[in-house]
């Protein structure tokens, strides 16, 4: 059984309890070492031809004219052989009560057929928001588990988090 983690993560500026803060790596960036460090998957990171801005205002502003215009940023790569893969689990933050545009992206370019998908959310307190229904939607032919976010200030001791998450998911 062949498993994927696919995630996107953002680095520059980001929000944490009410402060802008400028970081190397990602709440979401964080998770998945976590994540592969309990699973063993392969990794690939979902990045955006054009990424938004490391200002946080200005990331904000791109993102919501994004949703606004219902856009699909451009991968700057595409996976080689997804097909060998029955798990993925599809990490992201939430952005506008969903995924970011760009893991829109990557769940249409593909056939995600009889595949798992094991969404992993992390978020400022707006949970998973509807981005399992439209995971569900995206990809119809697949099992979509049940999310689990990890909000922000849990993400430095994630790990058990996770670890129980997995055990529940029956891995």
């Amino acid at each position: 059984m062949a498993e994927l983690i696919a995630f996107y993560s953002r680095r520059g500026e980001n929000y944490f309890d009410g402060i802008i803060k400028n970081v190397e790596k990602g709440n979401t960036e964080i998770v998945v070492e976590k994540l592969r460090e309990l699973t063993g998957a392969d990794v690939f990171q979902i990045k955006q031809l054009v990424e938004y801005s490391d200002n946080y205002n200005k990331c904000a502003e791109e993102v919501n004219e994004d949703f606004k215009n219902n856009a699909r940023p451009e991968l700057d790569e595409y996976p080689q052989e997804l097909e060998k893969y029955d798990t993925i689990y599809l990490a992201y933050p939430n952005y506008c009560n969903t995924m970011p545009m760009v893991v829109f992206t990557f769940l249409e370019e593909f056939d995600f057929s009889g595949k798992t998908i094991k969404p992993i959310c992390t978020n400022g307190g707006g949970g998973v928001g509807n981005s399992i229904s439209d995971i569900k939607k995206l990809c119809p032919n697949s099992e979509v588990y049940k999310g689990l976010s990890v909000n922000n200030s849990e993400v430095p001791e994630a790990k058990q988090l996770i670890k129980d998450w997995l055990e529940k998911s029956k891995i």
